[in-house]
C-alpha cells in the first residue's frame, strides 16, 4: 500500500485531541474528531461549522476529501453539506467540517467524538481544450435518467 506524509500542527487547546487515524487495517479513511467546548447540539435541518482542530499541510500532487461517517448517517442522520469536503495541498487553514443533521432528532456532538473521515488522494490535474464538436457516443446527451429505473 502506498504511503504519504501529512504534516499537522494542532490548534491550541488542542492537545487532547487524537489526530487523524485509521480505525482499521484496511480502512481508506482516517477519523477526525470534533473540537469543540464540552457539547455542541446539532438541531434537525441544523448546519454547523465544526472544527477538527488541527492544520496541516499535504504534499503537492495530493488532496483530502472529507467525507460523511457511515455510522453517523444511518444511525442519525449526521452527513456534510459540501460532500465530500476538498482540502487543497496549498491550504493551511484551520481543518473544518461542515455538518447537517437530516435527522428528526437533535443530536449532541461531543469533545473528540468522530465526526467525519478523510480520504487523501492523488490529484490529476486536467488541460481543457476548446472544439467544435465532440466525439459521437451511444448516450450521447442522455442524462438524468435516461436509461430507466
Amino acid at each position: 500500500m502506498e504511503q504519504v506524509k501529512i504534516k499537522i500542527r494542532k490548534k491550541t487547546g488542542c492537545e487532547d485531541l487524537a489526530l487523524p487515524q485509521y480505525m482499521s487495517e484496511s480502512s481508506s479513511g482516517m477519523d477526525i474528531r470534533a473540537d469543540v467546548d464540552g457539547e455542541v447540539v446539532l438541531l434537525p435541518g441544523e448546519i454547523k461549522l465544526i472544527s477538527a482542530g488541527f492544520y496541516m499541510s499535504l504534499p503537492a500532487g495530493y488532496e483530502a476529501q472529507l467525507r460523511p461517517r457511515s455510522g453517523l448517517a444511518i444511525k442519525h442522520g449526521i452527513s456534510i453539506v459540501n460532500t465530500p469536503g476538498t482540502i487543497d495541498a496549498d491550504f493551511r487553514g484551520l481543518v473544518g467540517i461542515i455538518v447537517i443533521n437530516h435527522g428528526k432528532k437533535p443530536f449532541p456532538i461531543k469533545r473528540g467524538d468522530r465526526i467525519a473521515q478523510m480520504v487523501v488522494q492523488k490529484v490529476i490535474r486536467a488541460e481543457t481544450e476548446l472544439v467544435d464538436e465532440l466525439d459521437e457516443t451511444v448516450r450521447s446527451t442522455g442524462g438524468f435518467g435516461h436509461s430507466g429505473v
